[in-house]
């Protein structure tokens, strides 16, 4: 579709202790699964990155921080500027079973909102969401204010959460799965073991 994939991978992954974005599934990095699944949907791929060296071996197009250390909202500036579409869907590198048909719907259902977050669980997932290339201006003056909460930056938006029961609606996925995302140790082993079981 005519829309941009904003892949974030600039996390220090503390807790995990290693480079999230590296972890092998069998043959595969979880940045090559993640990207691969991206690409069956998306025209264009961006790898939002501070350090590009590490993911040459990808082939795709990289793009750094244009304000390093401000955190998720400063990689999905920097995508946002790099990409050529006005819809993009941004989703971060620590989320190994993400659904291109999703993301291809969510920025379908983007239309004329600024953003398009899922609220799954009691929780938003701005890491998972569309978005439209028009709110850099409002990204960058929140992060010179220095408001990087992504909360903030929606407070200052038209934007529309969408819950399980729509989004449901809009493709066949499971969600515990699609919005899993690995912060420790234990939690790559159970992503691990759902890929061994092909589940």
């Amino acid at each position: 579709m005519r829309a941009g994939a904003i892949l974030l991978s600039g996390g220090k992954s503390s807790r995990m202790g290693t480079n999230k974005a590296l972890l092998p599934f069998n043959e595969q990095t979880n940045i090559e699964r993640i990207s691969q699944e991206l690409k069956s949907m998306f025209d264009e791929i961006i790898l939002v990155t501070n350090d590009p060296d590490s993911y040459e071996f990808l082939n795709i197009r990289m793009v750094s921080d244009i304000y390093p250390g401000k955190g998720p909202l400063a990689g999905i500036h920097a995508g946002l500027i790099a990409s050529d579409y006005e819809e993009n869907i941004v989703v971060a590198c620590d989320m190994p079973f993400v659904s291109a048909e999703l993301a291809a719907n969510l920025v379908k259902n983007l239309k004329h909102y600024d953003a398009l977050v899922p609220f799954i669980g009691g929780r938003r997932h701005p890491l998972m969401a569309a978005y439209q290339k028009r709110i850099i201006p409002e990204i960058e003056l929140s992060i010179k204010e220095d408001r990087l909460k992504m909360l903030f930056l929606f407070d200052k938006l038209n934007v529309r959460f969408v819950d399980e029961e729509e989004l449901q609606s809009l493709t066949d996925v499971h969600f515990d799965k699609v919005f899993y995302n690995m912060n420790y140790p234990d939690e790559y082993e159970h992503a691990k073991k759902w890929i061994e079981k092909g589940e």
